[in-house]
Parts: C-alpha cells; sequence; structure tokens
C-alpha cells in the first residue's frame, strides 16, 4: 500500500478552494465558463460565482490569477543552493517592483487620457452652448 506524505503544516484546502486554484490555473476564460454554467444549471449558483469574482476583483484584474498563484509557489521554493536562493529573491524583488511601477504609470497614463477626453467634452460643449446663445 503506497501512502503519500502530507507535511503537518501544509493544511489540506476544501474542495471549495481546490476548485478555486483549478480555475485560477485556468484562467479568467474558466471561471466566466464556470459562471454561465452555473446559470445554466441553478441560476442562483451562476450569480453566487459572478458575486465571488466581482467581490475578489478577478473580472477586472489586468493579469491572470493563475500568473500570480504560480509565482507566488515559486518564490517559497528552495532550490538547495543559498546563492541561488538569494540572487532569485533579489531578482523577483526588483521585477515586483518593476511590476508595480508600471501598472502605476499605465494607471496616471489612463487617467492622462480620460483627463483630456474629458476637457475635449468640455470644450465641445462649451462652444456648442455659445452658439445657441448667439443664435
Amino acid at each position: 500500500m503506497t501512502q503519500t506524505y502530507t507535511p503537518a503544516y501544509a493544511p489540506q484546502r476544501s474542495w471549495l478552494g481546490r476548485a478555486e486554484d483549478f480555475l485560477d490555473s485556468k484562467g479568467k476564460a474558466a471561471w466566466i465558463a464556470a459562471t454561465v454554467a452555473g446559470f445554466i444549471v441553478f441560476w442562483p449558483a451562476g450569480l453566487a460565482l459572478l458575486a465571488y469574482m466581482i467581490w475578489s476583483k478577478r473580472m477586472f484584474k489586468s493579469s491572470s490569477c493563475a500568473k500570480r498563484s504560480s509565482h507566488r509557489h515559486m518564490t517559497t521554493r528552495s532550490t538547495g543552493n543559498a546563492a541561488f536562493d538569494a540572487y532569485k529573491a533579489d531578482t523577483l524583488a526588483r521585477l515586483e517592483e518593476e511590476q508595480t511601477n508600471f501598472e502605476a504609470f499605465l494607471t496616471r497614463l489612463r487617467e492622462a487620457k480620460d483627463k483630456a477626453e474629458f476637457d475635449q467634452f468640455m470644450a465641445e460643449g462649451s462652444d456648442k452652448s455659445e452658439d445657441v446663445q448667439n443664435a
């Protein structure tokens, strides 16, 4: 009889946790498919999945949950080589900082574009109101 070793410090995930991990590994499309299937089978289940996706911000993330999940597991794994592990930790920290900075840059870029579009809209609106007053 073969037994698998489960360390005492690794808690077993519930079936909901395992289902969440599975859907995360498949990406946003799997979450959407599960929600649609939930609506088809039993509409409150679909509604619950949709609410969970919105509440957990899975619908609006720019990067997939699977990438972040696998990234978390990769950072905790040790190779046994202390020098390489230190290099890997430093590199991952630098990359995370660069990603955060880039996401902040994209946010500022979107905000600037939105502001420019709004200012253009307001300018066009004031031009139209002046035309109405002059007529």
